[in-house]
């Protein structure tokens, strides 16, 4: 910075270092100025020039040195010298404003919303839009979007319960072929297992399991995996239950396809005498009434408020619509002490498993006189998967509900559970199951809406053994966040949940844990392009 005086002491200029830029030029009239004046001029000038060298400093280090004018430089300093802040500040704080003040504002009737990003500037410029019409206008095009997303994700997740619920061709075939082989190959037939080891079925040194599924190659995968992991396999007997109409092509895989040493039962729901509309006729309720089966087969969807409903919620309840909860083969489980009465311990999977580890430390478990030993699922890294109580599955609004029931109680998961029904025997479990699904009916299904889980967990109150969460994983058919080290870790994981492994909408990296359990060399397997893209 520099002060210059002329010869004649009738002017003073203030320049930058470099010359180039005139900040202040003063003339000084060659009348009516004493020296006095001059010199009080110039002591105020110097006290001015430390502010002024300072505010050229920082517009320099704010990018300003390009100005190469005063009038450049007056206008980037001005506003710093006269304390205004910059335009772009208060450019945003007007947007605020009015962006707040149609957030309450009506829509105009009538008004034309563009379709694109590219009409809408189109529109701005033919029409000049004042600030508060185009903060109308984007608004109801965020609106808008926001109303077609949510629709498109409603439809998703009806698309995904449908995919969830229906039979893949693949799976549908084999069952066929192997029905169809039943009836036309003796050794398909042959007695399931042979006679020399059905003393085996009741001998409760070998292990015991149960599985209940009218899904063949779901069933395959369970009893190939089991048979794998184990480390004494020829200890292993699988109790396999399904339906009649499945029941020729289950027991054709099984006769065809031994998984030796194990040994290996097939019977069909008929084949039980205990089985009879007089010691289940809560289920041959379940089945024929009108409102459950309008609940299970209706319209899905009709009368639904999906304004209210969050997609998450609206997932949970389409899972609990799913057919497979009317099924008898779902309620099995209940009646194990009556239809397996020579046994004593059992584990009891279901077909959307697989055993990666030797269950059988599962026998020493000391449940401690209690009946079920089952994982908790209250508890957990998991937090949508472990974070189930007695709320998430019971309509505490519900009187009954509210006076019988904690909310805050851990609930438990089916899956994979060891029973003591030496234990269970003694208990009026099965009657007080029957209770509460009886009046769940009488309420026209206001307790609950979730399939089997909610009366069990009512009956078993006070009879459950917490066991090590590893040693049954669940949530594989839920989410796709799943931790694959926690996978390869669990002694059993559980594609519980709509995406299940056998289908197009399960989840592919999950896929592998069961897909390499299937023989994909097997005839029929390959006869019906199973999982084939």
């Amino acid at each position: 910075m520099q002060l210059h005086f002329s010869p004649s002491m009738r002017s003073v200029t203030i320049s930058s270092s470099n010359g180039f830029i005139d900040l202040m030029k003063i003339k000084v009239a060659a009348r009516h100025i004493s020296y006095r004046t001059l010199f009080h001029t110039i002591l105020i000038l110097a006290f001015l020039l430390p502010f002024v060298f300072i505010l050229t400093a920082l517009v320099t280090l704010e990018g300003v040195n390009k100005c190469s004018s005063f009038d450049c430089l007056g206008r980037r300093l001005g506003p710093k010298l006269l304390g205004r802040g910059d335009d772009s500040e208060r450019l945003v704080k007007d947007v605020y404003n009015i962006l707040n003040q149609v957030n309450t504002e009506e829509v105009p009737v009538g008004l034309k919303i563009p379709d694109n990003f590219t009409q809408l500037v189109s529109d701005m410029e033919s029409n000049k839009y004042s600030a508060n019409d185009f903060a109308i206008i984007l608004k109801q095009m965020m609106e808008r979007s926001e109303r077609e997303i949510r629709e498109s994700k409603f439809q998703e997740l009806m698309n995904k319960h449908f995919a969830a619920s229906s039979v893949p061709k693949g799976i549908h075939c084999l069952s066929l072929r192997l029905t169809d082989e039943y009836s036309s190959n003796a050794h398909a037939r042959r007695q399931l297992p042979s006679p020399e080891f059905l003393p085996v079925l009741s001998d409760n040194s070998y292990y015991h399991f149960i599985l209940s599924t009218d899904n063949i190659l779901a069933a395959a995968v369970v009893v190939t995996s089991a048979v794998q992991s184990s480390l004494t396999p020829e200890k292993i007997v699988f109790h396999v239950i399904t339906d009649k109409k499945t029941y020729a092509g289950m027991h054709s895989w099984f006769a065809l396809n031994p998984i030796s040493p194990a040994i290996v039962e097939v019977k069909g729901v008929h084949q039980f005498d205990w089985l009879t509309r007089d010691n289940v006729p809560v289920l041959e309720a379940v089945e024929n009434h009108n409102v459950i089966r309008n609940y299970y087969h209706g319209n899905h969807i009709s009368g639904a408020s999906l304004g209210d409903t969050t997609p998450r919620s609206f997932a949970s309840k389409l899972q609990a619509r799913s057919p497979k909860y009317i099924s008898l083969l779902n309620h099995l489980r209940i009646y194990l002490p009556e239809l397996f009465p020579n046994l004593d311990k059992v584990v009891f999977l279901d077909d959307d498993i697989v055993i990666q580890r030797d269950l059988s430390p599962l026998w020493e478990i000391d449940l401690g006189g209690k009946v079920n030993g089952a994982v908790e699922t209250c508890k957990g890294e998991d937090s949508w998967v472990m974070s189930k109580r007695f709320r998430n599955y019971f309509n505490f609004s519900h009187p009954l509900v509210a006076k019988s029931l904690d909310p805050e109680e851990c609930a438990w998961a089916y899956g994979m559970n060891i029973f003591d029904l030496r234990a269970w025997r003694k208990t009026n479990i099965r009657e007080t199951y029957h209770a509460w699904l009886k009046e769940n009916l009488r309420s026209n299904l206001t307790l609950w809406k979730l399939g089997t889980l909610p009366p069990a967990l009512i009956a078993f109150r006070g009879h459950i053994q917490p066991i090590e969460p590893s040693w049954h994983m669940l949530g594989l058919g839920y989410q796709k966040n799943t931790s694959i080290e926690s996978v390869k870790k669990a002694a059993v994981i559980h594609y519980n949940g709509q995406s299940k492994p056998w289908l197009q909408i399960g989840y592919e990296h999950l896929r592998p844990f069961w897909s390499k359990y299937v023989n994909y060399s097997n005839e029929f397997v390959k006869n019906c392009h199973i999982l084939e893209s």
